[in-house]
């Protein structure tokens, strides 16, 4: 595999394991609006990995679809950062999950808008107008919440304390990176950590929240060495395509 096909399938793999996890959220949220809500970002996020699913495959030319990409590899073959893979947890946990990865995914989808990759570039114009409506609703509920009750700041500051580490991985630059950065279809991850700084100190200074201390600590998902929670997430997201495989609706 190409580290070009490779960089496509991380974008993709992260917005497919994210919209899993939204998905998750439908009939059980706080309240009928954000349900609807968490379901919206979800199917955004879904639809960008489509595009990005179909874009790697014909990247990769093996004759691999989507579908065959989203539901017939293993573990291990997922590039997914592992931010994204964490459990839903409690209101407040996806609510600051989602707000570190919005911040991010802004970032990343304007500067990919400049990608060499005409099709990638147009896939990032349009999920970039979706992100920005992701950070606005993710960072609205965070200041809500980190500047609402002593329960609800007390909830999200631990929610940002066990988060954080996991958003060294987003700006952590490997071969596949500079490989894909150097052909003129990707960017540098650690060329976003300015930006997504920014935006992030701005919002927690609104939340009245503390910015965690740095971790050194680099996870690893985008290589394909995930949590223990990934596996437990495909197995239930390709049950179906797995005992029928090939069916359509």
């Amino acid at each position: 595999m190409t580290p070009e096909v490779r960089y496509v399938l991380r974008l993709a793999d992260t917005n497919l394991v994210l919209a899993q996890r939204l998905g998750e959220w439908v009939g059980h949220a706080p309240a009928l609006e954000e349900d609807l809500g968490l379901a919206n970002l979800s199917l955004d996020l879904l639809g960008q990995a489509r595009l990005l699913l179909a874009r790697a495959g014909e990247l990769e030319g093996l004759g691999r679809g989507e579908d065959q990409l989203a539901y017939l590899r293993e573990e291990s073959e997922y590039f997914n950062l592992t931010l994204v893979e964490q459990p839903n947890g409690d209101f407040g946990d996806t609510v600051v999950r989602q707000f570190l990865f919005d911040a991010w995914q802004l970032g990343l989808y304007e500067a990919l808008v400049a990608s060499g990759d005409a099709a990638l570039a147009a896939i990032a114009a349009k999920g970039a107008r979706e992100a920005a409506y992701h950070l606005r609703y993710s960072g609205g509920w965070l200041v809500r919440l980190g500047d609402g009750t002593a329960e609800s700041h007390a909830r999200v500051a631990a929610s940002l304390a066990r988060l954080w580490p996991y958003t060294n991985e987003l700006f952590h630059d490997d071969d596949v990176d500079r490989a894909a950065a150097a052909a003129g279809i990707g960017v540098l991850p650690s060329a976003l950590a300015p930006p997504w700084s920014v935006r992030v100190d701005q919002t927690l200074a609104h939340a009245t929240l503390a910015r965690p201390a740095h971790s050194s600590f680099v996870w690893y998902g985008k290589q394909g060495r995930h949590s223990e929670h990934l596996g437990y997430l495909l197995a239930e997201m390709q049950s179906l395509h797995r005992a029928h495989p090939g069916a359509s609706w």
